[in-house]
């Protein structure tokens, strides 16, 4: 059967506040309509997705499947349309999405070769936190540098560039400063920040900004593990320690899964032979 895209849109938006009144208003538009709408597409299906009584909204199990299938499916027609609209651009562009200052200082070489090689296109360079998977999932960027495990990755594919330790970075009058290293055990009882992007599952304090992150550290609210190769942009008031047991930082050049690009094949080629990182991940397009 066919389900439109607006269909699926007005169940996400009632299935994400559990109410109809709220879900019209950020629909935009009356709640009759968007109620019967949530009806049809029930007869349609043969499931009910929603249980309603006079005082609240739930979900059934076929509607929280439907949720999540939804939101994918709807991310999934967005990126498309991002992506054709940018493929007919009279100048085709590259979008590189990443994290300022967390580029290993791998990003010139990567860059100046690849602007060297026949064939490139200029590259855009997307700064953000805590949206560069995102950015790549719904087609804002083409790929984009994140650090495993601390970003989810889910969606792309990816191959490493660099690897390196993690560090604690603590407000130097912190206890731990006193030590020469110190072990994941050691921090369990440490409030740590939870990025955008954190894996599932990952907890901590909600965290956006770089800046923000090393204010609270300095305020001695807070500790975070990090690459080791932050530590030549600590602030003054803060130290770093090795983390024995941290599971290393691995920098990745990630883009959406299955591409077909030969422009995104041959800007990730030209990353891993810029930082001689081992080719192990890509996944070959059509040439």
């Amino acid at each position: 059967m066919d389900v439109e895209t607006r269909e699926l849109r007005y169940f996400v938006a009632v299935a994400e506040e559990l109410h109809f009144g709220r879900a019209a208003r950020r629909l935009g538009i009356a709640q009759p309509p968007l109620s019967r709408a949530i009806r049809l597409l029930e007869r349609r299906m043969g499931v009910t997705l929603l249980e309603r009584t006079s005082r609240e909204v739930r979900l059934t199990a076929a509607g929280a499947m439907l949720l999540a299938e939804g939101r994918g499916a709807l991310g999934a027609v967005t990126a498309a349309v991002r992506r054709t609209q940018r493929a007919a651009a009279t100048t085709p562009r590259l979008v590189l999405a990443l994290k300022p200052g967390a580029d290993a200082d791998l990003l010139r070489p990567i860059l100046d070769r690849y602007a060297a090689a026949p064939g490139a296109l200029p590259v855009d360079l997307a700064f953000s936190v805590g949206e560069r998977a995102a950015m790549v999932r719904d087609g804002r960027a083409d790929l984009a540098l994140l650090h495993r495990p601390q970003n989810d990755l889910t969606g792309l594919d990816s191959d490493d560039l660099h690897v390196e330790g993690q560090v604690v970075v603590l407000p130097d009058r912190h206890p731990l400063a006193a030590r020469t290293a110190v072990s994941m055990a050691d921090l369990r009882d440490e409030t740590q920040p939870r990025w955008p992007e954190a894996r599932p599952g990952v907890t901590g304090h909600p965290i956006t900004d770089t800046d923000h992150l090393l204010q609270l550290i300095l305020l001695g609210r807070m500790v975070a593990v990090l690459p080791e190769s932050v530590r030549d942009r600590l602030p003054s008031g803060t130290v770093s320690r090795p983390v024995v047991d941290a599971e290393p930082a691995t920098l990745v050049i990630a883009w959406p899964q299955a591409s077909t690009s030969r422009q995104i094949a041959a800007f990730v080629r030209t990353a891993i032979s810029a930082t001689g990182a081992p080719h192990h991940a890509w996944r070959p397009v059509p040439r």
